[in-house]
């Protein structure tokens, strides 16, 4: 519920009380939402962001004048901080330095960093009981420049095929871009390096069975711009990617929306964005919602990375 109060507004979210200042600011100019309609957004979709954030470590991509001007990338909880937002302190051994990163567990802590002018969301693969364990594996379906989404919708079947032959469930979701996101729940005993390799493994595996449509290439350069590229990366240590739910910095406030399988074959990922999924939400809730039921190994696939390393194909170094 809304207060109006010159020139914010008071959000009210269960307990808490969130101000909103310049909430009539334009934040999307394709339909001309304003960072109120971006607040009343999240409360939409409450359960589904906060499930989607809940203990993870949490970079903000902030857009203090809207998504046309500056974008902030925001690793460290920005300054003037209630009490009750949470945070969680993540090493970067690369410079040797800390940061204390906003860690949600409750849908007013979303509110407060839009308030702040976060737009995106992008939350660590790992969670604050142990950050150096990830308990998610995260499938990136990344399609080069000229590569359509048909390519990426036959990229993804094959990935469910895969995922189905490991006896592994798979939450498939839109990027909010031109791509898909797979989620899945694995047991948090495996550190960073480890988890990549299994990555890297399944991408192997989907791209010998599409190598027409699919490749594992490292440099961005040698690929062929009509490929898609499974981006095993994106489970390295502090690489994060847009969450569930989370709105996109583009003119249309698209939103990394969570689909079902079968939805693939017809979804048009522009047509999920801030003004169409709070109806969507409304009516079909979390598709997400019970990706923590169950939590698979990764011994499988861990196994045929040692074949492949054996064979003289292990993945290459991080960038």
């Amino acid at each position: 519920m809304a207060k109006a109060q010159s020139p914010g507004v008071e959000i009210e979210v269960d307990d808490r009380v969130v101000r909103v200042t310049n909430p009539d600011r334009v934040y999307f100019p394709a339909r001309g939402e304003t960072k109120l309609d971006l607040v009343e957004y999240y409360l939409a979709v409450g359960d589904g962001i906060v499930n989607a954030l809940r203990e993870r470590p949490c970079m903000l991509h902030r857009f203090p004048t809207g998504v046309t001007g500056e974008k902030v990338h925001q690793k460290r909880l920005p300054h003037g901080a209630p009490p009750w937002v949470d945070t969680v302190r993540v090493h970067f051994p690369r410079y040797d330095r800390t940061a204390d990163e906003l860690c949600v567990t409750e849908l007013a802590q979303v509110v407060w960093a839009v308030q702040m002018s976060t737009v995106e969301f992008h939350p660590w693969n790992s969670r604050r009981a142990d950050t150096e364990k990830p308990d998610e594996w995260r499938i990136d379906l990344d399609p080069m420049p000229e590569c359509d989404f048909a390519t990426v919708r036959r990229a993804a079947a094959v990935c469910h095929e895969v995922l189905d032959e490991l006896g592994v469930v798979g939450y498939p979701k839109t990027s909010g871009g031109s791509g898909l996101h797979v989620y899945v729940r694995i047991e948090p005993t495996l550190g960073f390096k480890d988890v990549r390799r299994a990555a890297w493994a399944f991408a192997r595996e989907v791209e010998r069975r599409s190598p027409d449509d699919v490749t594992t290439t490292w440099w961005r350069k040698d690929r062929d711009p009509a490929a898609l590229f499974v981006d095993y990366n994106q489970n390295a240590r502090d690489h994060t990617i847009a969450s569930a739910y989370s709105v996109r910095g583009n003119e249309h406030a698209t939103v990394s929306t969570p689909v079902t399988w079968e939805e693939i074959a017809d979804v048009e990922p522009q047509d999920l964005t801030i003004a169409t999924v709070p109806e969507r939400y409304a009516r079909l809730g979390d598709l997400h919602g019970d990706i923590d039921a169950r939590a698979h190994t990764l011994d499988t696939l861990l196994e045929w990375a040692e074949r492949d390393e054996r064979a003289g194909q292990a993945a290459p170094d991080e960038d």
